[in-house]
């Protein structure tokens, strides 16, 4: 048995006629940049995250771009975030030349630890942003009160997310701004780059829908420093096509989770969901001390894996200039080290999440 670990290829099978039907109207209006379909898919995406504002952008990278630039990020200025997610997160901290100041992840969700934040906060901190790490949303009460407590924004990088709940609210809308990314094998992806910010502030989203268009505010007339920053409307015809579905789709990727949970929570650290939380499992990661050894017995038995993430931002070299060293966040260089995800997808069927854990047993026995 040969396992897709994101499936893609079954997903565009079971959705290709309403996918290409949308993809041929884009052509035949050859409309290819911010066509109605855009507008159509944020509309859509107001609707079902109940943000007031969905604004659709190139990737995921450039959402938390344009969400720190909305917010008017300065030279100098701190963010505080997590060393324990994709390089996007701080990376674009780093690029409007404002400091990542990390704080270590909890030992269960893996995200941010929203009691340690309030140590880290000086006079140069201006933002708050949490990841929602592999699919569930952060500790984000705790976070906003620290942030009203000291007049900090809250920007949240989900990029994992989208779909995902915290007290019943969608996770695209909790933050001052929320951010996601329809990379293809997110659990809402298009077929190339795509992202989209969401806010319920209606100076931030006017400014961000200038900032995507090289900050203009009328044609050839600029207010800002911007971004070329758009989503092809061919891409938001994709998502239009999918995003009918999504709802299912989450519903599968709980059960192939609850199914990985009940098999292997005996043998490894599995995931944890608050009770006050719903995950869009973009992954489903396990614990493993023999990481390496079972990753590539796993790999001879057609089993595909990956590590999110084997080295903390804070240890990247592009970061060195922060003088930060291993030892500084414990739990997070103790989770790069065993932190093993399995094929997740809502196409997943059971015999193959139970050749996965048989395999596992098999190799661990």
């Amino acid at each position: 048995m040969k396992i897709d670990f994101a499936n893609l290829q079954l997903q565009y099978q079971t959705y290709k006629e309403n996918i290409h039907r949308n993809i041929q109207a884009v052509l035949d209006k050859s409309n290819y940049i911010l066509g109605e379909e855009v507008q159509k898919l944020e509309e859509e995406l107001q609707k079902f995250t109940g943000a007031k504002y969905a604004i659709t952008c190139s990737s995921g990278t450039d959402a938390l771009l344009l969400a720190l630039m909305a917010i008017d990020i300065q030279s100098g200025d701190e963010i505080i975030t997590t060393p324990f997610t994709w390089i996007s997160t701080g990376e674009m901290i780093a690029l409007l030349k404002a400091k990542p100041v990390f704080v270590d992840i909890e030992t269960d969700t893996y995200n941010i630890d929203a009691n340690l934040i309030e140590k880290a906060i000086t006079k140069k901190t201006k933002a708050i942003m949490p990841v929602s790490l592999y699919g569930q949303p952060a500790d984000i009460d705790v976070i906003k009160d620290i942030a009203n407590k000291y007049n900090l924004k809250v920007i949240i990088d989900g990029a994992q997310s989208f779909g995902s709940t915290y007290n019943g609210k969608m996770d695209s809308n909790l933050g001052d701004i929320s951010t996601t990314s329809f990379f293809p094998s997110k659990p809402l992806g298009c077929y190339g780059d795509g992202g989209a910010v969401f806010t319920n502030n209606e100076e931030y989203a006017k400014k961000i829908k200038s900032l995507r268009v090289h900050g203009q505010n009328k044609r050839y007339h600029h207010q800002y420093i911007g971004i070329g920053g758009r989503l092809d409307t061919l891409q938001a015809a994709i998502l239009l096509a999918k995003l009918p579905n999504f709802k299912k789709e989450l519903k599968d990727r709980q059960k192939v989770a609850d199914q990985y949970t009940e098999k292997l929570s005996k043998t490894f650290q599995t995931p944890i969901i608050k009770a006050n939380r719903t995950s869009a499992w973009a992954q489903y990661t396990i614990r493993v001390k023999n990481r390496d050894n079972l990753q590539l017995n796993l790999k001879e038995k057609g089993i595909p894996t990956s590590v999110f993430y084997p080295v903390p931002l804070n240890l990247q070299e592009c970061f060195k200039y922060l003088k930060s060293k291993y030892g500084d966040f414990p739990i997070s260089d103790q989770a790069s080290r065993e932190v093993l995800s399995l094929p997740m997808n809502s196409f997943l069927k059971k015999e193959e999440v139970d050749f996965v854990f048989r395999s596992i047993d098999k190799i661990n026995s």
